[in-house]
């Protein structure tokens, strides 16, 4: 057979094609469980940084071991028990899927439209939080998922609450597919420093944490439960206002904190 045959092109580059791809498949599978690792360090590190609680020189893996993890039931606003983590197959809460369980049918509670104001259409019936420990092991932070949609995406983060259970200690968003410059300013570090001190409730236990369209004015006492919207990114401004809103409220994890407040968790 000439070395100029097409035959010959054709069984040189099928042989080529299938070395690729077995080089491929050996090289993703033996770099999954790295991968998995990866994602899980980032995640922790977004739950810190969140809180506020990254230091240098001490490792991500270090500073999570005082981070206790566990699953609640929204709706009924407490921990979830043995028996409902055995129901949903839960064995290692680090990996629990909110994402995936939030689109599942039986774990996931459809949202109707008026109270439905972050835009996510449903959540899942179980949410995994973090419960960061002081050095006595008692409640220091407590570290909640949230997300909702802005302008273009759904912004997916964490809201950190001092043990008070109500004065923001930090919030940070750690996916979206907002306009830089614009709504992409929730990454600004500058915008994130105004969260902590913040006051979610106000006397009443209504949700008074919102975003304030041309700047918070200090004087007021209202400020105490105001951060400043995004310049240029009305939207995206309304988006964040909505999913803390809805997060903090009776519909998210409202119910929970009420719940658990004074009782030493």
């Amino acid at each position: 057979m000439s070395n100029d045959s097409v035959s010959k092109t054709i069984i040189v580059a099928t042989l080529l094609c299938l070395v690729c791809s077995v080089i491929v498949s050996v090289a993703a599978v033996s770099l999954k469980p790295i991968q998995k690792q990866n994602k899980l360090l980032d995640k922790q590190k977004n739950i810190l940084a969140a809180a506020g609680l990254l230091s240098p020189g001490v490792s991500v893996k270090d500073a999570f071991e005082k981070v206790e993890v566990k699953l609640v039931n929204v709706s009924e606003g407490r921990f979830a028990t043995e028996s409902e983590l055995a129901d949903l197959g839960v064995t290692d809460l680090s990996l629990y899927n909110q994402r995936r369980a939030a689109k599942t049918s039986g774990i996931n509670v459809k949202l109707p439209s008026d109270i439905d104001t972050a835009s996510i259409h449903s959540r899942a019936k179980y949410a995994a939080v973090y419960l960061y420990r002081d050095s006595n092991g008692g409640l220091d932070k407590i570290i909640l998922p949230i997300h909702g949609y802005g302008l273009w995406s759904t912004l997916y983060g964490f809201i950190a609450l001092e043990n008070d259970l109500n004065t923001v200690a930090g919030l940070g968003f750690y996916e979206h597919a907002e306009t830089p410059g614009l709504g992409g300013e929730v990454d600004n570090p500058r915008w994130k420093a105004q969260w902590p001190g913040k006051q979610v409730y106000k006397e009443d236990n209504s949700v008074g944490l919102r975003l304030k369209k041309g700047g918070v004015d200090a004087s007021k006492p209202q400020a105490i439960y105001q951060v400043d919207a995004l310049a240029g990114a009305s939207l995206t401004s309304r988006g964040v206002t909505n999913l803390v809103q809805f997060w903090m409220g009776n519909d998210g994890f409202g119910l929970f904190l009420n719940n658990i407040r004074g009782e030493g968790v």
